[in-house]
């Protein structure tokens, strides 16, 4: 027999003892069955997450596809319930993998009944915040408060101005804004105190349009109804009104402005984009109709009052224009 099969037979004696031996038999007993439900218990949160993805790319898809130019409640709530739904899914799937690893193990419970329930406890006043954002988290997918698209105003504990966005994600723990200057707001829900949906159902524009108070109201008034017939007559705008805007009248006087308003009930989330557009239609209007903006007029110089006393005789020659002074 050769050297070289000497030495293989050597190494199989070794490999067979290694295996046979305590160290062997542990790792097919325990460890290759651990490092299988590991395994699959990643591969199967990999394969929620893709699948809870692909939903909500569908209902992307479907929403631009449509000709709707606003999500319905039932897509937006769909998505929020459907990224919920593979968090949870993720948090039992682990929690059932660390049972069947203990299980191997053979690890008693009743031993670690007392250690849990110190360890209970203590995560019990660490983890009270958590619970409360993942209650709070609940609250908010089942009300249906906001969902996926939402233009919101959050107002937070501890923070003066509201967090205002566009909801991006929406899970049991965290809210995600998105503003209108790209910032990414991460707030978890329980720290929310109130929420100020403004695209839940229908929203309102409100445009208020300054006026001199030299105008003539009526003329103004009637400018201001034929700018509201003009608008349900243009087909962009027609589209995101659900009614033609309607003036209040007047809204506040000021020294030399009166203001009026104008509101406008739109689609969900297309007030801004509404009023954007109104305000075009009500400056060329008036401008047609040669009302100006009180900033358009002309502020009378301190140099060109003529002061009580002198108006009556002649005038003073520090009282007139620059150019008419000698």
């Amino acid at each position: 027999m050769t050297n070289s099969n000497l030495i293989a037979l050597s190494l199989a004696d070794r490999w067979t003892g290694f295996w046979q031996g305590s160290m062997g038999i542990w790792i097919l007993e325990r460890g290759v069955p651990i490092a299988l439900y590991l395994i699959g218990g990643l591969l199967a949160a990999r394969f929620i997450n893709w699948a809870a993805r692909r939903v909500v790319r569908r209902i992307d898809a479907e929403y631009q596809e449509s000709d709707q130019l606003v999500r319905t409640e039932s897509a937006k709530h769909r998505q929020a319930v459907a990224s919920v739904i593979s968090w949870v899914s993720v948090a039992l799937l682990f929690v059932i993998v660390i049972m069947q690893v203990t299980s191997i193990l053979a690890i008693p419970v009743g031993s670690l009944v007392a250690p849990a329930a110190v360890l209970g406890a203590a995560l019990g006043f660490g983890a009270q915040r958590l619970v409360q954002d993942l209650l709070s988290g609940f609250f908010i997918i089942t009300e249906k408060q906001y969902g996926f698209g939402d233009l919101v105003s959050l107002t937070v504990a501890g923070i003066a101005l509201p967090a205002e966005g566009t909801v991006e994600d929406v899970t049991l723990r965290v809210t995600k804004l998105r503003s209108s200057e790209g910032e990414m707001f991460t707030i978890p829900n329980g720290q929310i105190v109130k929420t100020v949906n403004l695209s839940k159902d229908w929203a309102r524009a409100v445009i208020d349009i300054p006026v001199p108070t030299s105008a003539d109201l009526n003329v103004v008034n009637d400018v201001l109804h034929g700018v509201a017939e003009k608008a349900m007559e243009d087909p962009g705008l027609r589209a995101l009104l659900l009614d033609a805007p309607q003036l209040m009248g007047v809204e506040s006087i000021e020294l030399d402005t009166v203001n009026l308003r104008m509101v406008a009930r739109t689609l969900p989330g297309k007030q801004f984009e509404v009023g954007r557009r109104i305000r075009v239609l009500v400056v060329r209007a008036l401008r047609r109709a040669g009302i100006v903006s009180p900033t358009d007029g002309r502020t009378p110089m301190v140099e060109a009052i003529v002061h009580p006393a002198t108006s009556g005789g002649a005038e003073d020659e520090t009282q007139g224009p620059p150019e008419e002074r000698k």
